[in-house]
């Protein structure tokens, strides 16, 4: 052979084995990472070849499949609309899968080991064959009232129960129609995903988990919770309260909302500073503490860390090293704090908890097609946030917000109700987010809520968090009691 010849043949050869040693590495190593892939149409068209399993609700369905004349046996439909679409998500042959919809996917789909048994008595008899359902922890009685308060305006709304962790509301404002998505026209599930995704309000972001917010005053419950572990401090103990507070390594002042004076005397208790929302008093009482201090308080409530409910939500934060005019309005939710509305719900819970935070979970249990129970969550506590004794004295505090101080919106007759008020700035000239977190009834909570309106909702510059966010948290937590 030549030496031309010789060269071509080498060449050949090479291209030959690493054709196969690509295809076996498609075949052996990214086999499952293809599988998985979000909008693999292959796995999609296998997936319609049968019915995929519901997501329940109060024992209804919000997201089912109906039988079709084309070449997709199934579609998707969404009976909970857009009021469900941020836990839902969609189930698109263009898109793949979101939110609920992805995250249980397997079990959904009918892949999940649990239904192997299943599958292969499928196999045996005949029988077509069927995914396993999802039951969700919502309460739909306070989904509603989340999705209607919230009508009309950016925020989202999210409802625990302190003692286990389970999501009973989670709103997002302004939403989506999922069944457009998920329709077999392709041409319009791609213009309204494309529509959707230009729009300005962004209705396919879920506000309650993915979004952070600059949490204003109701972080004050955290500096409050800080201070009280200290040791150094008790509700009614008495702290600077000046009218207007200077603020170290600049000349700039710190004010009150509205510029308002806290006490003639510049000194209140730390029970009424929260009671009023005094900031010139969580501010200097935010320096006293320390940034160092605060950080560990928030860590403890769950910051910076990312919780999977199963969705995986966004992580809320506390500035690493913050001097100390920073620390000033770190301790007030400013600067650079950032929360989800599902970290707000979680401190709120916590501390009516008597100082436990529970691991958020929004799936309750998923079953088999014959409905039999393959596994149900657990509630897990994922630690201590503050001492039982620490979590009473702050709830005491909360309730004095409600009853007589910035949070009278939320009070429910016959109920007592723990509360904090906020009304975060977030730019020059911006209209503030109005915020609100509680729980109820007090003593023994059965609910917790946490709710953000982005820019003050109609209310615009004259917003307040008790004006605006607390009358929605009020109807949540009358669904959940049945008031």
């Amino acid at each position: 052979m030549n030496r031309p010849l010789r060269r071509v043949a080498i060449a050949c050869l090479v291209m030959f084995v690493a054709l196969l040693l690509n295809a076996n590495y498609l075949q052996l190593v990214q086999a499952g990472d293809l599988n998985d892939r979000q909008g693999n149409s292959r796995v999609l068209l296998r997936e319609y070849e049968h019915q995929r399993g519901p997501i329940v609700a109060g024992g209804t369905a919000v997201a089912r499949s109906v039988a079709t004349d084309d070449r997709l046996k199934y579609l998707r439909v969404y009976p909970g609309g857009p009021e469900y679409a941020p836990v839902t998500g969609f189930y698109s042959v263009v898109y793949g899968a979101s939110a609920i919809e992805r995250a249980e996917n397997s079990l959904l789909a009918g892949d999940d080991d649990r239904l192997f048994v299943r599958r292969l008595s499928d196999l045996v008899t005949g029988r077509t064959p069927k995914g396993g359902t999802v039951v969700l922890t919502i309460n739909p009685k306070a989904q509603d009232a989340a999705w209607e308060g919230l009508r009309g305006k950016r925020g989202a709304v999210v409802a625990l129960d302190p003692r286990t962790g389970a999501i009973l509301a989670m709103a997002s404002s302004p939403s989506y129609d999922p069944a457009k998505i998920s329709s077999h026209d392709s041409r319009e599930a791609i213009d309204t995903y494309k529509r959707l995704s230009a729009e300005n309000d962004q209705p396919m972001l879920n506000r309650a988990i993915a979004q952070t917010y600059p949490p204003g005053s109701t972080f004050k419950v955290i500096t409050s919770a800080a201070a009280l572990s200290s040791g150094n401090y008790q509700p009614d103990t008495r702290i600077p309260a000046p009218h207007q507070l200077s603020l170290p390594l600049t000349t700039r002042k710190l004010r009150n909302f509205g510029n308002e004076v806290c006490a003639g005397s510049g000194r209140m208790s730390l029970r009424d500073a929260l009671r009023i929302s005094c900031n010139t008093a969580f501010a200097a009482l935010g320096m006293r503490l320390g940034p160092d201090a605060l950080r560990r308080q928030a860590e403890a409530f769950g910051f910076d860390d990312a919780p999977t409910v199963p969705m995986q939500a966004a992580e809320s934060h506390f500035p690493s090293e913050p001097d100390a005019p920073q620390t000033a309005q770190s301790a007030i939710g400013q600067f650079d704090v950032r929360v989800t509305p599902l970290q707000m719900a979680m401190v709120s819970a916590g501390i009516g908890n008597h100082g436990v935070v529970m691991k958020p979970y929004l799936v309750k249990e998923v079953r088999a097609p014959d409905l039999s129970v393959l596994d149900a969550t657990s509630p897990d506590p994922l630690g201590r946030a503050i001492d039982a004794p620490v979590a009473d004295a702050l709830t005491s505090m909360m309730v004095g917000v409600v009853q007589n101080g910035t949070g009278t919106s939320a009070r429910i007759g016959g109920t007592q109700v723990a509360g904090k008020t906020g009304t975060a700035q977030h730019g020059p000239g911006a209209a503030p987010h109005a915020w609100f977190i509680c729980f109820a009834p007090a003593e023994n909570p059965v609910v917790a809520v946490a709710v953000v309106v982005e820019d003050g909702g109609d209310l615009n510059q004259e917003a307040t968090g008790g004006r605006v966010a607390a009358p929605i948290a009020k109807a949540v937590m009358q669904a959940v009691l049945g008031r």
